[in-house]
């Protein structure tokens, strides 16, 4: 017998434990994003949300505006198959799509063919360069004249501020006791490594790792690169409007 509602929300719920174990400003950030898209848009509006994991920000999205519409969009099969089922579709708001960002054609995917906002959070630092930079100009076509796009994710200082990469670093020594990196992140291994014991979803992750090893993500890309690509793709507005240290939230108007 196939899985239920309620074991897919288990493991949604160890999701945003785990997230939160590392991210301690998470919440203040998804806040501050809804607030830039109620400020910015009609009560009524459909949303992209990009490398959506198993959908914590379209479900905050869907919650806060009941007129919205999501589109929820990532490539790994083992978030996409806890999202489906401990979310579902929201009475037909929530559409999820199984497509990599910045691959060649992967805006066909979508179930629509305009969006008021795309939205991403912790996901974009994944990708290199050129599938980034393809990745905003695909969204030059797909949001509407006036729509915007929100990046809340690691912005790293530029090389030129050492200064305020090192301050970084203590605070977050400060936070995390000292800790090393390895250890900030234990959560997040604990989380993966019992989602592989899974009887439903083992077979899942054959096809993730397949995906991983064609397609090897880890570049970091700083902030001037985000601004560059989204220049280029016509938004006449890139700024970081909210930050705490690196962790911080990338506007941009097309």
């Amino acid at each position: 017998m196939a899985a239920g509602p309620s074991h897919w929300k288990r493991w949604y719920r160890r999701w945003e434990t785990q997230q939160e174990s590392f991210n301690p400003t998470r919440e203040a950030r998804f806040t501050a994003m809804l607030d830039l898209v109620q400020a910015s848009l009609p009560a009524r509006f459909t949303a992209l949300d990009l490398g959506s994991g198993p959908g914590a920000l379209s479900a905050r999205l869907l919650h806060r505006f009941p007129k919205a519409r999501c589109v929820a969009v990532d490539y790994d099969p083992v978030v996409l198959r806890v999202g489906r089922g401990a979310l579902g579709t929201f009475g037909g708001r929530l559409h999820w799509v199984d497509a990599r960002l910045g691959s060649p054609g992967w805006e066909r995917e979508m179930p629509f063919r305009r969006f008021d906002v795309a939205l991403s959070t912790t996901a974009l630092h994944w990708l290199e360069r050129r599938p980034l930079l393809r990745l905003y100009r695909d969204l030059g076509g797909l949001l509407r004249r006036g729509g915007i796009f929100l990046n809340g994710d690691r912005l790293p200082w530029s090389p030129e501020r050492p200064d305020l990469a090192r301050l970084s670093e203590r605070v977050r020594r400060v936070h995390f006791r000292g800790a090393r990196v390895d250890s900030e992140w234990a959560g997040w291994h604990r989380w993966w490594a019992a989602a592989e014991k899974d009887p439903e979803l083992a077979p899942l992750f054959v096809e993730r790792a397949r995906r991983q090893s064609q397609h090897p993500e880890h570049p970091d890309p700083s902030l001037s690169t985000h601004v560059l690509g989204l220049r280029r793709a016509g938004f006449a507005t890139v700024d970081v409007v909210w930050r705490h240290l690196e962790n911080g939230i990338l506007y941009a108007r097309r």
